[in-house]
């Protein structure tokens, strides 16, 4: 395995106004080794918190196909099932961790559609396979909004925390 964290830093007119940072892990097989069928999937798992605020997409080849396009994503994981299962070993298609992502940022903006998210920080934990719902689920404390998002009933695949912006500022 290999562990890479790429840092992306985007300037206007010279000052930073937006960073980003992600942790990469690659993994291999040793050469001659065909990879074998994942292991199933996990056991259901209660939420870390009661939920305040609640969202489910249904995700299918269709969608995981669109958002590839969508985001520039050729990672066949995500949209060609023979691959993920046969080559990678996965029990299905991967849904995409950057979809998840936008996900449990949908709660905010539905919720609260007055207030302004001014951080959100994720970890991807575990993959998320098709056909399974997602869900997203949040708990809000005032400014702070601790957000979990998965497969329905399995442990989380996307923790976050998105700290929201007091009513009416930029």
């Amino acid at each position: 395995m290999a562990f890479v964290t790429t840092r992306y830093e985007l300037s206007v007119d010279g000052r930073p106004v937006a960073t980003e940072e992600q942790d990469i892990v690659y993994r291999s097989e040793p050469a001659g080794h065909p990879r074998r069928p994942a292991v199933s999937r996990p056991a259901p798992a209660q939420p870390p918190f009661e939920s305040t605020w609640q969202l489910r997409l249904a995700v299918d080849p269709v969608l995981l196909f669109r958002f590839s396009a969508l985001t520039y994503n050729g990672h066949r994981i995500h949209y060609d099932r023979p691959y993920a299962t046969e080559v990678e070993g996965y029990p299905e298609l991967v849904v995409h961790g950057p979809l998840l992502a936008l996900l449990a940022l949908d709660l905010p903006r539905v919720n609260a559609p007055v207030r302004r998210v001014s951080t959100l920080e994720y970890r991807l934990v575990r993959p998320t396979f098709v056909p399974d719902p997602v869900a997203a689920l949040a708990h809000v404390d005032s400014d702070t909004v601790e957000l979990v998002v998965g497969a329905e009933g399995a442990a989380p695949s996307l923790t976050a925390t998105v700290h929201l912006l007091p009513a009416g500022r930029p």
